[in-house]
């Protein structure tokens, strides 16, 4: 039986006059890639910012109906948020780099949450950095600053950075759309890598992406939950002629 790290129920987002998710029902399973597709606008980046909390930085949201980690409601008055963003990490759509060395990039995180040690730290740095499949192309450039990489190097930078920290879910949202083929490759390579280590909920515009990298999907419109399933299923035999129109690129 799978285990749910994340759960939605009825959940409802709004900001200001504008509903951005109606009703959304959607569980999302431990060591699994679950993508998130759909048009611009549709809510899924929403969706994905809501898991973190991300969406309290914008002014006017509100949030309805239940969203849980680990069964305890994400919206609840007793959750500390650094505490939430440290085991629920986010990586962007854009490489974020911190303007520092390689090296503080990867440490900042576990420097914050009261890690001190040199050799401990050293560590940290080297596993996050293999983990995200860096290690050997800046093992030599520790010190150097991280906006001195390439596009994919700095966006492999940021998971290693999100790493750091040991999130239970990582959130990813567009990470490859503002990279090359080759780039995009090795971050594909590196999500499916990563689902021995944690959760990982994907936003993307990219279907063969979905199809390649996610275990399941969630076709989202106009701010609903169309459809949800194993991703070979979904793109397969979809159940709604909203996602099969969608899937074989009639809208969108």
């Amino acid at each position: 039986m799978e285990r749910i790290v994340i759960a939605a129920r009825q959940l409802e987002v709004s900001y200001g006059g504008t509903q951005a998710l109606r009703g959304v029902s959607l569980d999302i399973p431990a060591r699994q890639v679950t993508a998130l597709i759909g048009p611009s606008g549709c809510g899924k980046s929403t969706f994905l910012r809501s898991i973190n909390r991300m969406n309290d930085l914008t002014e006017g949201v509100r949030v309805r109906g239940s969203l849980t980690f680990h069964s305890r409601e994400i919206y609840g008055p007793d959750w500390d948020v650094t505490d939430l963003r440290r085991r629920v990490g986010m990586v962007f759509q854009r490489p974020n780099p911190f303007p520092m060395s390689v090296y503080d990039n990867v440490a900042y995180g576990p420097r914050i949450h009261g890690v001190r040690g040199r050799g401990r730290l050293e560590g940290i740095v080297e596993a996050s950095l293999r983990a995200a499949g860096l290690w050997e192309e800046v093992r030599d450039r520790l010190k150097k600053s991280a906006l001195d990489l390439s596009g994919g190097q700095q966006q492999r930078l940021c998971i290693a950075r999100a790493l750091a920290v040991e999130p239970e879910v990582l959130l990813m949202d567009e990470v490859t759309s503002a990279l090359d083929p080759v780039s995009t490759a090795r971050v594909e390579e590196l999500i499916c890598d990563l689902r021995e280590r944690c959760t990982i909920v994907l936003v993307t515009h990219s279907l063969p992406q979905a199809r390649r990298a996610a275990d399941r999907t969630a076709f989202f419109l106009s701010g609903e939950l169309v459809e949800q399933g194993e991703t070979a299923r979904l793109f397969t035999l979809p159940r709604d002629p909203r996602t099969r129109d969608y899937v074989a690129g009639r809208f969108g």
